[in-house]
């Protein structure tokens, strides 16, 4: 009769630990609006709707109109006038006159304007090219940081739910008087623990959606996208050598470094062109009517002529346009340099850390996991037959943790890094 008793006492305390554990378990906030959406969608919404890289697009429609601009000829100027000899009482008439001029530009002005503004057409476009490759990139990260924010949770929630449930048996225990009142508190003090845990973990996970939408062009407080894939596709065998080739002619800021420096000697062409000196055409017509005048009549006549205007030029002597466009254009020589140095050195310690981190995971891959896993487990049927204390199995269950935890993070790790080294190498395959 006691043992029924017992019995019962204990289904009810289980019941309601049941009960409590959904109760908190339910805490968590999984009703806000979200969407899935996959990988190679995800990264044509961003190009289609990220601002920043709309805004970077109209730099190129600018540039474009700018080459419309630079083959405008000068407008002629046309001057019409009328005067009055002001001698009405001697009828000495009056006249009008009318001219035309237009300055011819010689030296090629309009050619090397042509050429600068389509040098800078060249250059924004290339820009753009590198303000996507980065922002590809940057987008990609992005994503997987939300993959691997989700996996850390399920982490978590796994490790509580454990802990709760092995909290739930000591209370059973504990009420049964097969372990002290110590260890069923231990127990349930980790499990709450490891539930602020599981918030923190949460908080981070919508912190990694709100980026995405970020990305997307959206509003953090519409439908929150959630990511789709693993980390399993992100295996390469890169030779050097070749990336570093690949990157010098590849790589868009490298190809806008080298148009940086034909823009540049475009502009000392320009600047060489602006000191030769521009004429100035004109033609006119002056039409005097007939002069009454009975001391000295004059019949009406019309005069026409043309005319040459040479400016002269005394700014000639001081060449500062000119010396800045000589500098401006080794300063870009430099530049150009520089960034091939830049990739080279990107390329190469892109590469150094992608194999790094390739050897890391087939280390995890060896059995950590399931040797980590296979320990949890003997400690907790140890536990529970009282065979072992409950500080090696909380002992063991932080280990596994970690070890799981670690293991996600070597494998974003692992894709961040292929990113990285196909970023610095101006190449993108990625699919997952």
């Amino acid at each position: 009769m006691r043992t029924t008793q017992r019995m019962w006492r204990i289904t009810v305390v289980l019941f309601f630990n049941i009960i409590a554990v959904q109760h908190t378990y339910g805490q968590l906030d999984t009703t806000f609006p979200k969407r899935t959406i996959p990988y190679t969608v995800f990264l044509n919404t961003v190009a289609q709707r990220h601002l920043g890289y709309a805004a970077e697009k109209l730099n190129v429609d600018i540039a474009n109109a700018n080459v419309l601009t630079a083959g405008i000829i000068p407008d002629p100027t046309l001057s019409t006038g009328w005067f009055d000899n002001g001698q009405n009482r001697m009828n000495m008439g009056y006249g009008f006159n009318a001219g035309l001029s237009w300055t011819l530009e010689l030296g090629g002005k309009r050619e090397a304007r042509l050429n600068v503004a389509q040098s800078q057409y060249e250059l924004s476009k290339l820009l753009l090219q590198d303000y996507f490759r980065n922002l590809r990139a940057d987008a990609t990260l992005a994503y997987l940081t939300a993959l691997l924010r989700k996996l850390l949770l399920d982490v978590r929630i796994s490790s509580y739910q454990a802990m709760e449930k092995l909290a739930q048996s000591d209370s059973v225990r504990f009420r049964a008087g097969a372990i002290t009142e110590v260890d069923a508190r231990q127990s349930k003090l980790e499990a709450g623990t490891m539930l602020n845990d599981v918030f923190q973990a949460e908080a981070e996970w919508k912190a990694a959606l709100v980026q995405l939408s970020a990305f997307l062009g959206t509003q953090p407080t519409d439908t929150l996208f959630l990511p789709e894939g693993t980390f399993d596709a992100f295996e390469r065998t890169f030779s050097l050598q070749e990336l570093l080739e690949v990157a010098y002619t590849n790589r868009a800021d490298v190809l806008a470094a080298q148009q940086n420096t034909a823009l540049s000697r475009n502009l000392v062409n320009l600047a060489q062109a602006n000191r030769v000196i521009d004429v100035e055409l004109s033609v006119g017509i002056n039409y005097t009517s007939y002069v009454r005048n009975i001391i000295a009549p004059t019949p009406s006549f019309t005069v026409v002529g043309a005319g040459i205007a040479f400016p002269l030029k005394f700014s000639n002597n001081r060449p500062g346009e000119l010396s800045a466009a000589y500098y401006a254009r080794e300063q870009a020589d430099l530049q150009y340099r520089q960034i091939q140095v830049d990739a080279r050195s990107q390329v190469t310690q892109a590469y150094f850390a992608y194999r790094a981190l390739q050897r890391q995971v087939q280390q995890f891959r060896s059995g950590l996991l399931t040797e980590a896993k296979a320990v949890l487990d003997g400690k907790v049927y140890s536990y529970q037959r009282g065979e072992t204390s409950l500080l090696e199995v909380l002992n063991a269950q932080r280990t596994y943790n970690d070890i799981q935890q670690n293991y996600y993070q070597t494998l974003y790790n692992y894709a961040a890094a292929l990113i990285e080294l196909e970023r610095a190498a101006g190449i993108w395959d990625i699919r997952f």
